[in-house]
């Protein structure tokens, strides 16, 4: 397993401002993707398509409601994404799991 590759296509979902003001809005709870959709200004096709890239990377989970579409994050998934920045940016617990599995002899490189 390649800790950094893990990664990589969440933080390029994270890389774009609709989709970070998307986590914003609904880090205030639950939306319908036509709530959000106003609030941006965007058209449908591009809220789905931002939609299907945070759930894709599992930030976002969705529950059909009738014909309407309602979006909450995962906060397992956000959780788990702290978590790992925490352990690459400081020398919280857990460092040792990913120093364990590091390719190159430096002690804090995660790079594996």
């Amino acid at each position: 397993m390649n800790v950094v590759k893990d990664y990589v296509e969440l933080f390029k979902a994270l890389s774009d401002e609709n989709r970070l003001k998307i986590l914003c809005m609904l880090a205030c709870g639950e939306l319908c993707a036509c709530d959000i959709q106003d609030s941006l200004e965007l058209t449908q096709p591009t809220i789905s398509h931002h939609m299907k890239i945070l759930q894709q990377v599992g930030l976002i989970e969705v529950e059909k409601r009738g014909k309407w579409a309602f979006y909450s994050i995962r906060q397992d998934q956000v959780d788990q994404l702290c978590d790992f920045i925490k352990s690459v940016t400081s020398e919280a617990p857990g460092k040792e799991e990913f120093r364990n599995r590091c390719s190159c002899s430096r002690s804090r490189c995660i790079c594996d």
